[in-house]
């Protein structure tokens, strides 16, 4: 009876999941409160349904939890994206390599590309009347994002699916050869259904690893749940085919393989993962206490070799938009951090999230052990998560496999806080839902750590002062004597 109560739970979360998927379409201003109740539905009954696990049989949990995920993943299928346009510029970059173009050398809106163009894509602009009787073109249509561009050879109206036309792709290698492969197979006519078959297959499969990778380490499987039924990874990794997804999945391999003392091989999913989205990187800390060389060259090696034939191709330009993306996202002048904005002026609020992430990693390699680096990739990921507050929910499918190696489900509280600023645009509502979740995290982690959590926590400081100074007084010692 206990385990029909929870697939009774996970079953109804995926009915949620598939309803809204083919009752809301692609989210817009009018839809936003509607959206909002469906996230919140879905979060509830996947929390409703991981807590009924709890008390399901060990003999049926991975059962239970592999079905429940399949199930929410075929009914996350049901609707093209729904939340983003960037499944297009995936398809697109794909389809120009497999001509034999860089992403990196041309806009979407190239006349070079014209013939290259898909119709799912590009779609033709419609004619309508002006008030003074003249005919215009116009892109918009009801049940997706249209995007106006120019075509830059004749000046004609470009209609696209693909966000911010007028510019060169943003993704590092890993990523682009990702989307390559995706249409060296299917071609250029297959819709976004490709991707997000894909971004299933890669949920299930990360599901069984971490249903194993818990096991062995004598850890409760259910927690796999908290990755295997999570609402964001559907959404965002399934739906909305985020590349993303592959980054966090490069990162929990390479946690898994420095755990098991596989250290070179670690090194190379690292590098995969940062060369799929670069914010990966922040990954590197928990596993660099031990033998710190062999994660750390095979990391730089694979990073590089999968940037070179790019290079070769096209040089500089493999920067794409990166550095007007980050201009454009108030990186660069500081006012994209909501939460640290709120306390100091935006001149002042990149240093300091600067220091917030450079604190956090310094602590995290000096207590991580990465035969266990499971908390420490939490508790690092999740603080650069709050303490950067992007605005795209999905950058949070890096955090959401830690979660369940951990079973530290309140760190969930975070992509939802991502989540609100989506679906309700406004800084103060980020503002106060980023500290909500910070608060939820702290008062519950200090409730795992009773009692006697102070003494610990002082003891573990005095050991790192003491490990700190080792280490500055063999480099001292390393260091000759002028003139010796």
């Amino acid at each position: 009876m206990r385990t029909l109560f929870a697939a009774v739970a996970v079953s109804g979360l995926a009915v949620a999941v598939g309803w809204g998927l083919l009752t809301l379409g692609f989210v817009a201003k009018e839809t936003r409160p509607d959206f909002v109740y469906w996230t919140t539905a879905c979060w509830v009954l996947f929390a409703v349904a991981v807590l009924l696990l709890r008390r399901v049989p060990a003999r049926a949990v991975t059962a239970l939890v592999l079905i429940g995920s399949a199930l929410v993943g075929g009914a996350a299928l049901l609707s093209p994206p729904n939340t983003s346009t960037d499944p297009a510029r995936y398809a697109w970059d794909g389809i120009v390599q497999t001509e034999g173009v860089s992403p990196y050398e041309y806009t979407p809106e190239a006349g070079e590309l014209r013939d290259l163009r898909p119709e799912w894509i590009f779609p033709p602009a419609a004619e309508f009347t002006r008030d003074d009787g003249t005919i215009g073109l116009r892109c918009g249509q009801e049940t997706r994002q249209i995007h106006r561009g120019y075509d830059t050879e004749t000046g004609d109206v470009v209609c696209t699916a693909i966000n911010r036309p007028d510019v060169p792709t943003i993704y590092p290698p890993t990523a682009e050869l990702y989307f390559w492969a995706v249409r060296a197979v299917v071609g250029p006519d297959a819709e976004f259904a490709p991707l997000q078959v894909l971004g299933l297959v890669m949920v299930l499969a990360t599901t069984a690893a971490l249903l194993v990778a818990l096991r062995r380490r004598g850890l409760d499987p259910r927690w796999a749940a908290l990755w295997g039924w999570c609402p964001l990874v559907f959404s965002e990794g399934v739906t909305n085919s985020h590349v993303d997804l592959l980054g966090g999945v490069l990162v929990l391999a390479a946690s898994l393989l420095v755990s098991t003392r596989r250290r070179w091989r670690g090194g190379i999913a690292l590098g995969a993962a940062i060369a799929t989205k670069l914010i990966p990187v922040i990954a590197a800390p928990a596993l660099l206490r031990r033998q710190p060389h062999k994660v750390i060259v095979g990391a730089i090696v694979t990073f590089a070799v999968l940037y070179v034939p790019y290079v070769l191709s096209t040089g500089i330009a493999v920067l794409g938009y990166l550095p007007g993306y980050l201009t454009e996202e108030g990186y660069e002048d500081g006012s994209r951090f909501a939460l640290v904005s709120a306390w100091l002026p935006d001149s002042w609020a990149t240093p300091a999230v600067v220091l917030i992430v450079g604190v956090t990693g310094l602590l995290v390699w000096l207590k991580t052990d990465p035969d266990d680096p499971w908390l420490g990739q939490l508790v690092m990921i999740g603080v650069t998560l709050a303490a950067v507050s992007p605005r795209y929910p999905w950058y949070a499918l890096l955090l959401v496999p830690f979660v369940a190696m951990t079973g530290r489900g309140e760190w969930l509280a975070i992509p939802v806080a991502l989540l609100v600023r989506q679906l309700e645009p406004g800084l103060a509502l980020q503002r106060s839902s980023l500290a909500t979740a910070l608060l939820v995290v702290v008062l519950v982690s200090l409730w795992r750590a009773r009692p006697g959590f102070a003494d610990r926590l002082l003891d573990g400081l005095a050991d790192d002062g003491r490990r700190l100074r080792r280490l500055v007084s063999r480099r001292r010692r390393a260091i000759p004597a002028d003139g010796a």
